[in-house]
């Protein structure tokens, strides 16, 4: 499943990014601490110019306890200019530790000669605004669970001598890792017109069936063994949530759309429980199988210019 979403106003966020990133120390990250990897906009190390970079796992209070530290130490690993901490973004005491995660990676930038100056950054729906509420302590951003509610730059002053701008959520133009598009799409990072609810609601229950069946079970009340769980398909799985939910129509006929919805739903509010959809050494997979497929592609494509190029010698001639 291909899933792309870059609206017209990603391209003017990227623009703003790149302008504004001259005068930037600090470039905080926001991921999802449920997609780590997924929720990662490979955009910014072009944008950000090699700035030092905080990687915040955001929501760490819906994502998988024992999953989140191996996450930590796969981005603390990635050196000196780089560090990674996990937060839920509605606390206030953990969200404080944001600007000393930034003094430490610019620790020169001190007072008001030398203000330290942070952009913060991510993928729509990631929870920016909630943080940036809590930081401030003020409704400085608007929120809500739609993609792309924030649509314009803003500053906020945390400290007399640290200020914060916030950007719209920004995904990138192509996603090549397919794991990654159903991740986004089934955390609300993807706008609703850009995929099909059904099939990423089959996706994330393909997922969540092999490493947390006895969620499923507890949240649908499905009465199966989990091994049946595990063995069921997709689609019988989400035929079962609709049976269980209710998801009726007339004659008996099941609402699948309406089971995807409440699946989508579930993950997003953290119903369905504690969760990680990836672990460091699936995403490595999943992109060395993307990188495979875009070398591949490349070169049917070189290959595919040359035969034009020939035809049009020909032709010429």
């Amino acid at each position: 499943m291909s899933i792309q979403w870059f609206p017209g106003h990603m391209h003017l966020t990227r623009k703003a990014i790149a302008e504004r990133i001259k005068d930037i120390d600090v470039v905080i990250e926001l991921l999802d601490a449920r997609l780590p990897a997924s929720s990662a906009n490979p955009l910014l190390a072009e944008l950000t110019g090699g700035r030092p970079t905080l990687k915040v796992l955001n929501k760490q209070d819906l994502a998988d306890a024992t999953r989140t530290p191996a996450w930590l130490d796969w981005y603390n690993a990635r050196g000196a200019g780089t560090r990674a901490i996990a937060l839920d973004a509605s606390d206030n005491a953990p969200a404080r530790r944001l600007v000393e995660g930034c003094r430490q990676l610019a620790p020169l930038r001190r007072g008001m000669a030398r203000p330290m100056r942070v952009l913060i950054v991510g993928v729509p729906n990631v929870g920016k605004s909630t943080l940036i509420n809590t930081l401030s302590a003020k409704r400085a951003a608007k929120t809500g669970d739609e993609a792309g509610i924030t649509k314009q730059e803003q500053r906020i002053v945390l400290e007399d001598d640290f200020y914060l701008w916030d950007t719209p959520g920004m995904l990138w133009p192509r996603i090549v890792v397919p794991q990654s598009g159903e991740r986004l799409a089934a955390s609300g990072a993807v706008g609703r017109n850009a995929y099909d609810e059904e099939e990423v609601a089959m996706a994330l229950l393909g997922y969540l069936k092999q490493h947390y069946a006895a969620l499923l079970d507890a949240r649908y009340k499905l009465a199966l063994p989990h091994a049946e769980i595990t063995a069921l398909h997709d689609d019988e799985l989400l035929a079962h949530i609709a049976r269980k939910r209710g998801a009726v129509m007339s004659g008996g006929r099941l609402n699948l759309q309406k089971a995807a919805e409440i699946v989508l739903t579930d993950l997003r509010s953290g119903a369905v429980g504690r969760v990680t959809l990836e672990t460091p050494e699936e995403y490595a997979a999943w992109m060395a199988a993307a990188q495979e497929r875009e070398a591949e592609r490349a070169e049917r494509k070189a290959e595919q210019r040359k035969r034009d190029e020939r035809r049009a010698r020909n032709a010429g001639g």
